[in-house]
């Protein structure tokens, strides 16, 4: 691959990422995020994929059953994108309101979806397809970044729910969100790697349809006022 081929595959990678982004931290207009933690937050995303080659690889080997394959893919994806925001964001003195956990969650997201798609991007460029790169990544922007985003969101949103709960309250909500999260993600690669092509255009009209479910589930978050402490 030449340089030009390899910018051109990050360009195309990171900037459907970028944009999402910037549409999504609109919703926290009122008490925005520093710009520091959210680029730590897509920055940890992005080195998230980089643990993740390896364990799904390590997967692939194991698991012939591509079904299962697929579930324990989303799965090891979802938990490395949780603790990714764990680490960067979630004990910062940022995370003062409940929507926050959903911007941080969106935003690590965003990061493993543009390095990822880059590397889908980057297979079809190195053999000189431009036109096939291209593609891939538009159907990579209405897809799987948008499968990234909203698995992730549902992680967020648990997290904002248990935001004034107690600890085991937020423990057993973490769980839930991360759990929904796997589901999800699993349920979209298995729709679109073992259906036809009318069945693929279904599963990519539920993920936008989801992106109206993420719409509402924020405007939901903002309602979340302090509750009595549990547990």
């Amino acid at each position: 691959m030449t340089g030009s081929e390899f910018f051109y595959a990050a360009i195309a990678g990171l900037v459907p990422s970028l944009i999402w982004l910037i549409f999504w931290t609109r919703e926290d207009h009122e008490q925005p995020e520093p710009k520091s933690l959210l680029a730590g937050c897509f920055l940890a995303g992005m080195l998230a994929v980089l643990f993740a080659i390896p364990a799904e690889r390590f997967v692939a080997n194991l698991v012939s059953d591509p079904s299962w394959r697929y579930a324990f893919w989303a799965a090891i994806e979802e938990i490395l994108k949780f603790a990714a925001v764990a680490a960067v964001a979630l004990h910062a003195r940022s995370n003062d309101e409940p929507i926050d956990a959903m911007i941080y969650c969106i935003a690590v997201a965003l990061g493993f979806a543009a390095l990822e798609n880059t590397l889908f991007i980057m297979q079809p460029f190195s053999g000189g397809n431009m036109a096939a790169g291209i593609i891939t990544g538009n159907m990579r922007f209405i897809g799987a970044t948008l499968v990234h985003t909203i698995s992730s969101a549902f992680v967020g949103f648990a997290l904002g729910e248990a935001y004034y709960r107690g600890r085991l309250t937020k423990i057993v909500l973490c769980v839930l969100g991360l759990a929904a999260a796997i589901a999800v993600h699993a349920s979209f690669n298995i729709a679109i790697t073992s259906a036809g092509p009318v069945d693929t255009l279904k599963a990519f009209g539920w993920v936008w349809g989801a992106v109206v479910l993420l719409i509402v589930l924020f405007e939901e978050i903002k309602a979340v006022r302090p509750k009595l402490l549990e547990n």
